[in-house]
């Protein structure tokens, strides 16, 4: 019993050892509570830098979009077609604003090839002596078409390499053939079509790619010359050379635009007029209209987002380094001094141009320093006056040049927000330092304060018990 009065203090005339310890381990814990609280501030810092360096990013991702880059909205442009079953058009941000006229006479398409029809699709066809089959690609010219087949016709090589594949006994069936042909990636597919006859297994090839120019010629070598009477084909050979028919010849698209007559292997097409691509369907029966015009109207979404994220970045900056705002950031000169450089990128004029400010495409500044658009005013200006607008924004002086480049640096892996945030990321590591060596001082100082407060407990208690003991011995004295 004497034990436990004297740890705890609750009996008898000792003192509470545990209230006593907490009271002043309250008081020596007082430094890491301060640490606490200032690792609470940084991490408030951190959290809002990061919130003003994702708001700043999200403006020169608007800038950026009215800049000189080939993605800007400032350079794209609109391809409408009269007729979209006939073709589609996208035009890029070379294209130059106008009107077309367009006629389509034929389709490019690839040479079709068949071979002469088998009993079985599984079946070996050849001994299994090695053959190898060789495929070159050229343009077949002169000559008559007849059944298939050609007569006094040449063939010229398109230049691209001579493919080949072996057949063997592993793989001298016609499904063998044909698994053969696709996995090597001639250039040339392969299928079996069933023609319902007696002998309805028929090997058809077609070249993968369109045009005059994807004519196929095959020679074949070694094996038992069987391979060679069903695949072999020299269009420029005798009608007895060429053993498969051809039931579709290669084609180039046949096209006039504005007059002018053009002819393309695909049907494609990215360089008959600068920055414009075609994408043909259909033959016409009549002329078909491009429009190519400027995109209004992505300028206009543009330039709102442009100024949405101006305002959004500005206030955040204005209310959290405001005075007595209760920001972590409160009255921070970085973030005064980026408020100041914004308003200098935004009021400076642009050097050269027929619009200077933007004012001059409706943009103007509220009383609380953000930003406001006036849309009639920028249609207007882009009506008018395109080319100014996207000189306002995009010139070497331009503001979406400035603010992309002023965002840029402190964006930057060693640019304001990277910096302070460091900064304060090494003051919170240092905390953390602190707070380990603070709470090892903290174990040892509540030890010797338990030791102390105990031994004196134990004192009193002994003292407490020396006095009974004289009090009841006194009382007996006669």
């Amino acid at each position: 019993m004497a034990s436990t009065a004297a740890t705890s203090g609750t009996s008898g005339m000792g003192v509470d050892v545990n209230a006593i310890v907490t009271g002043l381990m309250t008081i020596e814990r007082k430094p890491i509570t301060r640490l606490d609280t200032k690792e609470t501030s940084y991490n408030a810092q951190v959290s809002a830098l990061g919130m003003i360096q994702s708001k700043m990013s999200t403006l020169q991702t608007a800038v950026q979009n009215l800049g000189s880059s080939s993605s800007s909205s400032l350079l794209s442009l609109n391809a409408s077609v009269s007729d979209s079953s006939i073709f589609s058009a996208t035009a890029g941000s070379s294209a130059v604003a106008g009107t077309y006229s367009l006629t389509v006479s034929s389709l490019a398409q690839s040479q079709n090839l068949v071979a002469a029809g088998q009993s079985s699709d599984t079946a070996a066809i050849s001994d299994g002596t090695a053959t190898t089959i060789s495929f070159d690609f050229g343009t077949i010219t002169g000559g008559t078409l007849s059944s298939g087949t050609y007569t006094s016709a040449s063939f010229a090589t398109n230049g691209s390499t001579v493919q080949s594949i072996t057949i063997d006994g592993t793989n001298n069936s016609l499904a063998g053939i044909r698994d053969a042909i696709n996995a090597a990636g001639l250039g040339v597919t392969a299928s079996i079509v069933n023609d319902g006859s007696a002998t309805p297994y028929r090997l058809a090839l077609s070249s993968n790619n369109t045009g005059v120019s994807n004519s196929l010629k095959i020679t074949t070598s070694g094996g038992d010359g069987t391979l060679n009477t069903l695949l072999a084909h020299d269009p420029a050979g005798l009608p007895a050379a060429q053993h498969l028919n051809q039931t579709v010849a290669a084609q180039n698209a046949a096209l006039t635009m504005n007059g002018i007559a053009i002819t393309k292997e695909s049907n494609t097409i990215t360089d008959a007029v600068q920055g414009i691509t075609l994408n043909l369907s259909k033959v016409t029966t009549a002329p078909v209209t491009l429009n190519v015009t400027r995109n209004t109207t992505g300028v206009t979404t543009a330039v709102n987002s442009f100024v949405t994220a101006y305002n959004d970045l500005f206030t955040a900056m204005k209310n959290s380094s405001a005075y007595k705002s209760g920001s972590s950031l409160a009255g921070d000169a970085t973030l005064r001094s980026l408020q100041t450089q914004m308003r200098d990128i935004a009021t400076t004029a642009v050097s050269s141009g027929t619009l200077t400010h933007l004012f001059d495409a409706g943009m103007s500044f509220k009383t609380d320093g953000t930003m406001q658009l006036d849309s009639a005013k920028l249609n207007s200006a882009l009506s008018s006056d395109f080319s100014g607008v996207a000189n306002l924004f995009n010139n070497s002086t331009g503001f979406a040049t400035r603010f992309d480049t002023w965002a840029t640096s402190n964006l930057a892996t060693t640019g304001t927000f990277a910096n302070r945030t460091s900064a304060l990321n090494n003051s919170i590591k240092d905390i953390a330092t602190q707070r380990v060596a603070l709470e090892a001082r903290m174990v040892s100082l509540e030890n010797m304060y338990r030791k102390q407060y105990t031994a004196l407990n134990v004192a009193l208690m002994g003292m407490n018990q020396t006095s009974t003991y004289l009090t009841q011995q006194l009382s007996r004295l006669p």
